[in-house]
């Protein structure tokens, strides 16, 4: 994933909302949300890598994974979207998850993590170096940088998802609305992680558009006090074609 706001606590029926978009070259190859076989996980699949960038499972677990945007990193070590696919088809909560994963974290490459359980919330990221740190109740919001750093994109998607909450409906179409906005952002609010003004720009917009490189996938994740839930994705292809959706239920929801 490359933009990813959610609610953590904050909500009278959901305990996790997250909105997310995968950005990704067009020509790697990738296969839809699904249920894995003989796991309990729903899950898009990198298939190149093996591994995911966003998954729930049955017993009401998530995780999901960005990437650090940093062309100074040569992007060593261990694919981290097997990241997500170890918490989610692995023993243990939330909490044993990450303190085993903070000792190991610096082989893989450059990573954020969130992973979530029926009561724990916890970021995990390896650069600059292994770092843990418990979510607390509220609105948060993560990109290619540092949990909850400022990037507009990030407050953007932050902001429209606290009207969401506000507004206490169940309509999704705001949320994929808010992942759907092509607005790029003032060159003054531009954060410099070393590509070039052009494609801090370009880049700056919640929803990616390119004929070669962009938003592959919107998606969202609610899951309730109990567990269960629902995950949307909306895939396109390249520039910003429609290219289906895909809808999964698991537990019983309220």
């Amino acid at each position: 994933m490359c933009l990813i706001g959610f609610a953590w606590n904050a909500h009278p029926r959901w305990r996790l909302v997250l909105a997310g978009n995968r950005d990704e070259f067009h020509g790697r190859p990738s296969a839809p949300l699904a249920r894995w076989p003989d796991t309990t996980m729903a899950a898009g699949r990198d298939l190149e890598a093996g591994g995911t960038w966003l998954g729930v499972t049955d017993e009401g677990r998530c995780a999901v994974v960005t990437n650090v945007r940093d062309p100074r990193d040569p992007q060593l070590g261990r694919s981290r979207g097997l990241l997500a696919v170890d918490y989610l088809t692995g023993p243990g909560e939330a909490p044993a998850h990450a303190s085993r994963l903070r000792a190991d974290a610096a082989h893989y490459r450059p990573f954020n993590l969130l992973t979530f359980d029926v009561r724990d919330g916890f970021y995990l990221g390896n650069r600059p170096e292994p770092r843990l740190q418990a979510i607390g109740p509220g609105v948060h919001g993560l990109s290619n940088a540092d949990f909850n750093t400022p990037w507009p994109k990030t407050r953007a998607l932050m902001r429209r998802l606290q009207y969401w909450l506000d507004a206490g409906a169940d309509d999704i179409e705001p949320l994929f609305a808010a992942l759907a906005d092509e607005r790029q952002a003032p060159d003054e609010d531009l954060p410099d992680t070393g590509i070039g003004l052009e494609r801090e720009r370009w880049l700056s917009s919640a929803f990616i558009r390119g004929e070669r490189y962009g938003t592959r996938a919107s998606t969202l994740v609610l899951i309730d006090h109990r567990g269960a839930g629902r995950i949307v994705e909306r895939r396109f292809g390249p520039n910003g074609r429609p290219d289906g959706q895909t809808e999964l239920r698991f537990g019983t929801a309220d």
